[in-house]
């Protein structure tokens, strides 16, 4: 195993490499790195599994090389030694994922403490994959899922690569050693809300209409699939077209406009060697994509990372928290437009905004809310959804059906979750003046429909976990449980009528699979659809 000691300051490094017990913990190679820049470019050519780092260095400093491993390279285990005792430091670790955060001066018990966690973590992580590989391969090693799954550890450097590339030329036609390959990127959570919706909890269907477009125009000259361990990301690789690459990309968007009216905005990178320079071409086509402008321009091809100008301010949600928190407790429509319309008006200003700053400003949003809520809801403990109705697409951003940022959306967004947290905040001790009340009546209503927990949540503007928490503490039963009932209550009405099938009773209260309405049925009420008819016709 090898980890990477990130720090400014060479005394550190070499105290780190003293305290810690490597041999214990099975780590043989251990490099170095004196900021944030060096880390990035050692963790490209060295692959460590865990990365040290101190938060305060010269030109990339830790928050930025957080933010770059979270989104780069998140099977990468982080331990933060800092002398700060910073909170906004410590939040910034937790939400980038990392392991643990250490204050300087180092305890030796507290490293290795850490250390053991990283190693234990990173091992799993690596058994779970292997394992799952494995089972896979058992069951049918020509299913897709393992076709994606052998491209995907291509593209990440995972494996072995001469083996993972031998298994896939058994099965698809692929370039040769050393040929030029282009790689593209596309995600599913960069197109609008009006498009997801239309596929709600199905987010399976849309990445297969996304691949069969791009195959389709492929051929055996390059290939399309789904990135196994980033739900939503699709990644094209082609070698030796007969267009241009941005050509070639050109044409699958006028394929996706044709079947969904959207065009798909991609992040590409300079051709590489095939398949030695994939992984790097991949990250650079994630950063290009990530880091899009999403205030200027009508391009859907993006090479190079967007940069922020020099001096620019980092603008956090968290610093207008109090503004907002105040907009909310005047329940004035008045206050909450003139906080929402600030924020906008300080977003407008700027020279860039990314995908990546929308992502990070709606995590706060969810931190807040949170934040704000969670003596509420503090005691109870989260209840456990079904799969039906938690499973969904992410939670859609504020963009236009051309991918660029919705003012008029996003100010609806800001608005309604403000609404809603004043409703949260100011409530009266009246069941009947309860948001989650308004909930379960939007259920009785729409019980006919397929519904899900991020739909909802999206629809209300409060976060899934607070609305799971809260219709639990409220009602006794999940949202998903109560959801179920009324669907059951209606469908027994429906049995009774021996003229409708048991398949079009089940779509009639929401459900798409029949086998699934019968199980649930059964659950219920004891017996299958098909014998409470005929007990209750008898």
């Amino acid at each position: 195993m090898r980890v990477l000691i990130v720090d400014d300051e060479q005394h550190v490094r070499e105290a780190i490499g003293l305290l810690a017990d490597w041999e214990r913990h099975g780590i043989t190679e251990i490099d170095q790195a004196a900021d944030g820049e060096d880390a990035v470019a050692l963790i490209e050519e060295k692959k460590p599994q865990i990365v040290m780092t101190d938060m305060r260095m010269p030109r990339k400093n830790g928050l930025e090389l957080l933010t770059w491993l979270h989104a780069a390279k998140p099977d990468i285990k982080v331990l933060v030694i800092s002398g700060y005792d910073d909170f906004e430091y410590v939040r910034h670790t937790i939400r980038s994922g990392g392991i643990d955060y250490i204050l300087k001066p180092i305890d030796p018990e507290a490293l290795n403490e850490a250390l053991a966690k990283a190693v234990e973590a990173s091992r799993l992580e690596e058994e779970k994959r292997r394992h799952m590989t494995n089972q896979n391969i058992e069951m049918n090693q020509m299913t897709p899922f393992f076709m994606d799954r052998l491209l995907s550890d291509l593209v990440n450097g995972y494996g072995s690569r001469d083996s993972v590339v031998a298994q896939l030329r058994n099965r698809l036609t692929l370039p040769e050693t050393g040929m030029a390959c282009s790689v593209a990127v596309l995600r599913d959570d960069q197109f609008d809300e009006a498009l997801l919706s239309k596929f709600r909890n199905r987010r399976n269907l849309l990445s297969f209409t996304l691949i069969n477009i791009c195959n389709e125009l492929f051929k055996d000259r390059g290939v399309a699939f789904r990135h196994i361990d980033k739900p939503g990301e699709i990644i094209l690789l082609c070698w030796n077209p007969l267009l241009p690459f941005n050509d070639l990309l050109d044409r699958i968007n006028d394929g996706f406009f044709s079947t969904l009216r959207r065009r798909g905005h991609f992040g590409t990178s300079e051709a590489g060697a095939f398949p030695q320079d994939l992984p790097k071409a991949y990250s650079t086509a994630v950063q290009a994509l990530c880091s899009r402008n999403l205030l200027t321009g009508k391009c859907h091809i993006h090479r190079e990372r967007a940069v922020e100008s020099e001096g620019t301010r980092t603008l956090r949600l968290s610093s207008y928290e109090e503004k907002f928190k105040l907009a909310a407790l005047s329940g004035s429509k008045k206050q909450i437009e003139a906080a929402t319309e600030e924020w906008l008006q300080e977003v407008r200003e700027r020279r860039l905004v990314s995908p990546e700053h929308l992502i990070r400003w709606n995590s706060e949003w969810d931190w807040i809310q949170y934040h704000w809520t969670e003596n509420e809801v503090k005691n109870t403990q989260e209840p456990v959804e079904d799969a039906e109705i938690s499973q969904d697409l992410p939670s859609a951003l504020p963009y236009s059906a051309e991918g660029m940022i919705c003012w008029d959306r996003w100010r609806e967004q800001i608005s309604g979750r403000l609404y809603a947290a004043s409703r949260v905040l100011t409530q009266i001790h009246s069941k009947d003046s309860h948001i989650i009340h308004d909930i379960a009546q939007y259920l009785e209503q729409h019980y006919h429909n397929e519904l899900s927990l991020q739909q909802i949540a999206g629809k209300f503007f409060l976060s899934r976990e607070y609305i799971s928490r809260k219709f639990k503490q409220e009602f006794g039963v999940t949202l998903s449980d109560f959801l179920g009932r009324i669907r059951i209550e209606k469908a027994k009405t429906l049995l009774l009528n021996p003229q409708i099938r048991i398949a079009q009773i089940a779509e009639m209260v929401g459900y798409q699979d029949e086998k699934y309405f019968s199980k649930v049925f059964k659950k219920m009420e004891g017996i299958t659809p098909n014998e409470y008819r005929k007990k209750n016709m008898n």
